[in-house]
């Protein structure tokens, strides 16, 4: 496995592993099967772990503390605070108050059962609480070595900057594929002049660039994606046009859709790195593989132009009000 450097120091896999489908909104999962894909990860050169207290909600973090729980020191793992849920799973909102960064981490930690975290990050960005009062907070759990680097999920800009100058931020944590190309417009200009990396979730658009479905039906009856706009009446079949171009450039090469859709991410920067998220071992070892799938130039130009930045119908949520802006 390759390795990427996130921000001076931080070096991991050059794709990691997200978690959250193991535990919540993406359907049925089984823990049986998480932990081996966990385990099969670790085992392949996968070294970058991705979860969060929220998702579960708390459930998350102690498979993946289950699973890393003899691995601890070939792991590089990273939660987030931020996103505050009630134990039966309602939102409660945003929270970014200093006392609550901290009671956070300390939950994590004990769910996780370990004694630091290498990458915390700020989950949303809190409006209502000035950055520089969260990060400072961050900044104190780095010098009780609870936390070894900072990041921050779906931050603006101007936040990024702000947060910067309290603490060096390692990472932002963001969405980023071939049907959501915002970064591109102003964020990584951004964080390369800052010397942060970049943690690319969702690289996959949610599994919808693997040609996995054809019509919205496909998607379980009991899945979160089924509320998401892209997923839904026109926006769907518009978006299958996506899905075609990489289907045919696969198909070219030989390899899998979700192959190209993640050999096309990694070619965008040797400072990206993306976190595909699966509880199936097949799809898994297909993500591992993509990370010696080299695109030529021409192929890269095609996946360019044929899907540029704002082609993609619909929003990426419901609702839009927790991406910083």
């Amino acid at each position: 496995m390759q390795q990427r450097l996130l921000g001076s120091k931080l070096k991991v896999s050059a794709i990691g592993l997200g978690c959250m489908g193991m535990s919540d909104f993406y359907g049925v999962a089984s823990e049986k099967d998480a932990i081996r894909v966990i385990d099969y990860a670790i085992d392949n050169g996968i070294n970058f772990l991705d979860t969060a207290d929220m998702y579960g909600p708390f459930t998350n973090e102690k498979l993946v503390g289950k699973a890393i729980k003899n691995k601890r020191n070939q792991v590089i793992l990273a939660t987030k605070f931020g996103n505050q849920r009630a134990e039966d799973g309602t939102f409660i909102g945003i929270n970014g108050k200093p006392e609550y960064v901290k009671k956070a981490c300390e939950a994590s930690l004990k769910r996780l059962g370990v004694d630091y975290i290498d990458l915390y990050y700020q989950h949303r960005v809190d409006t209502s609480v000035p950055i520089e009062e969260t990060i400072s907070a961050m900044a104190d759990l780095v010098k009780e070595g609870k936390v070894r680097y900072l990041g921050m999920s779906e931050a603006a800009s101007e936040t990024i900057r702000k947060a910067h100058k309290v603490h060096p931020i390692t990472a932002l944590q963001t969405e980023y594929s071939l049907w959501t190309r915002d970064p591109e417009e102003e964020i990584l200009k951004t964080i390369r002049e800052l010397g942060i990396g970049f943690v690319a979730y969702s690289p996959l658009g949610r599994g919808f660039l693997t040609g996995r479905w054809q019509k919205p039906e496909d998607l379980p009856k009991n899945d979160w994606r089924r509320q998401q706009p892209r997923f839904q009446g026109e926006n769907f079949y518009k978006n299958l046009e996506i899905v075609k171009v990489i289907e045919d450039l696969a198909k070219q090469k030989g390899v899998k859709p979700s192959q190209i859709a993640l050999a096309w991410l990694l070619a965008q920067g040797e400072d990206i790195v993306p976190i595909p998220g699966t509880k199936t071992l097949q799809y898994l070892k297909d993500n591992i593989e993509a990370v010696n799938i080299e695109l030529s130039k021409d192929e890269l130009k095609l996946l360019d132009v044929s899907i540029p930045v704002g082609s993609t119908a619909g929003d990426r949520y419901p609702n839009m009000t927790s991406v910083n802006k």
